[in-house]
């Protein structure tokens, strides 16, 4: 065993998820090297344990009782590979902040990130979700990715046609999931601001606060983290796994069908088919503010579910449960859970 690699066991995890769930996991570590990481799932396979990697823990929904090794990824870098063709090639640690490494970028001139900005977890989880707002999703900026085989421990590398990449997506939710973890990830930004400015709230701030000047990637990333504070609550203060919700995508002929009866409907037009505001759903479905138990939707924001102290992960599903139902039942619309259950 690697004499750095400290392995925990009943492990409390309410101060390592954002919900706040009370679990603990049957054994626990925190790698900061690739090394650690390998000799961790060798760990894991000789005692026949499945493992389950943490960044922040801002996108699971942890089960009481975790018999399985928790991995705390915390693997840390921030290189400039190279500039070339007007574009700043970065790579990351998996364990990187996302929001920090954001603003890292900006800092040294590498813009793209700008709209993604203060969203919750970590640069290796990013890939995973596809991450996405404002227009911009991950695999816009995508190169490729490192990880490590948990059955043999090998180092491999993903190039972007390979990840899969869809809304909310990727191949590691799918047909490899739970056999790779993620340890860097390498994007293509832009040397010159390109700015996407296709969302009105976004603008509009925009050109309130700038008088119709031109936006520094700052003050787009300012921008979007004061609209994005305004709809989610601090996890240290509520616990919440951020928006609960995907939200649906529909064809042309539904949306059409959705808007004679409901005139005021939220969508986005993707080309032939419409992105459904998953908030608007459940906010007209009488579930903004809710409260059954521990669990309810945000007052300010129906597509984020609290944590009101006392709830249990059994008390998340039901929840969830409850809220697509009384979607499905008003729109008849499948609402899909964003976050892992565990």
């Amino acid at each position: 065993m690697n004499p750095t690699l400290n392995i925990l066991e009943n492990k409390p995890l309410d101060q390592l998820n954002t919900l706040g769930l009370r679990v603990n996991a049957r054994y626990f570590a925190e790698v900061n090297t690739v090394d650690e990481l390998r000799e961790a799932l060798k760990y894991a396979r000789q005692q026949g344990l499945p493992v389950v990697p943490l960044g922040e823990g801002s996108n699971v929904v942890l089960g009481e009782d975790l018999n399985a090794l928790v991995l705390l990824i915390r693997l840390k870098e921030r290189t400039l590979v190279c500039q070339q063709d007007g574009l700043v090639i970065v790579r990351g640690g998996a364990g990187e902040c996302w929001h920090k490494f954001v603003l890292w970028s900006l800092k040294n001139n590498a813009f793209g990130l700008e709209n993604l900005s203060l969203i919750p977890g970590t640069l290796g989880a990013a890939p995973i979700q596809n991450i996405g707002a404002y227009g911009v999703e991950l695999k816009d900026r995508f190169v490729s990715l490192e990880a490590v085989s948990v059955e043999t421990g090998e180092v491999v590398t993903f190039s972007l046609a390979e990840c899969a990449f869809g809304y909310r997506d990727s191949i590691f939710k799918g047909a490899w999931r739970d056999q790779y973890i993620i340890t860097s990830v390498t994007l293509k930004l832009d040397a010159e601001l390109k700015p996407k400015l296709d969302y009105g709230h976004l603008r509009g701030l925009l050109h309130e606060r700038l008088s119709g000047q031109h936006p520094s990637g700052m003050d787009i990333s300012q921008a979007v983290c004061d609209i994005r504070r305004q709809k989610l609550p601090d996890p240290k203060h509520l616990g919440n796994a951020g928006s609960f919700f995907k939200n649906p995508v529909v064809s042309q002929s539904t949306f059409s069908k959705l808007q004679a009866r409901h005139p005021d409907i939220v969508g986005y037009s993707t080309g032939d088919q419409w992105k459904l505001a998953a908030g608007w759903l459940i906010d007209k479905a009488g579930l903004k503010g809710f409260r059954q138990g521990g669990v309810g939707t945000y007052e300010h924001q129906a597509l984020v579910l609290i944590n009101y102290g006392q709830a249990t992960s059994h008390d998340v599903l039901l929840f969830s449960q409850f809220v697509q139902s009384k979607v499905k039942a008003m729109f008849g619309v499948e609402l899909e859970p964003e976050p892992r259950f565990y």
